[in-house]
């Protein structure tokens, strides 16, 4: 079968790339472009390790074909940092301890800026409904609601 010609954009940059049809966009990401901070829990969707934003919308990258990226804007755990300064959730989730095996965090810390750039105030309620589609096995969850909210708090200038 041949292979599809994708023109896209991946965190900010323009990218070309070929991949199968069947081609997962987390397979096209880990094994054609060498993002491999997205990772792969499941492979079908419940797990949210795999987490991207497309055109601003979070996505579990397992469950998206690589050939529908054509056109449009994906953000990758790689695009997060601005060169060596870490993203405020970022640096949180390493203050807190929001963090132990590593296999989540590119999907919550994906999904966790996600939901501030939308509401940059959440509730507790919020936060744990918004991150309900990303699974930890080593955390309790309760250290990843305190950073993020604490982060919140912090990009608005208030306290916690």
């Amino acid at each position: 079968m041949a292979k599809i010609h994708v023109t896209t954009t991946i965190n900010g940059e323009p990218t070309e790339f070929l991949c199968e049809p069947q081609q997962t966009m987390l397979d096209v990401l880990r094994d054609e472009l060498r993002l491999t901070g997205s990772k792969e829990g499941c492979g079908t969707g419940d797990c949210g390790a795999c987490s991207v934003t497309v055109d601003g919308r979070l996505v579990c990258s397992c469950l998206m074909l690589g050939a529908e990226a054509e056109g449009v804007e994906v953000e990758t755990i790689e695009g997060m940092a601005d060169g060596d300064t870490l993203h405020p959730l970022q640096q949180k989730f390493l203050e807190r301890a929001a963090l132990q095996c590593g296999i989540c965090t590119p999907g919550f810390l994906i999904a966790a800026k996600s939901l501030l750039e939308r509401n940059p105030d959440p509730s507790e309620t919020e936060v744990r409904y918004w991150l309900a589609g990303n699974l930890c096995r080593c955390t309790g969850y309760d250290k990843i609601i305190r950073a993020v909210l604490e982060c919140a708090a912090d990009m608005r200038g208030a306290s916690a």
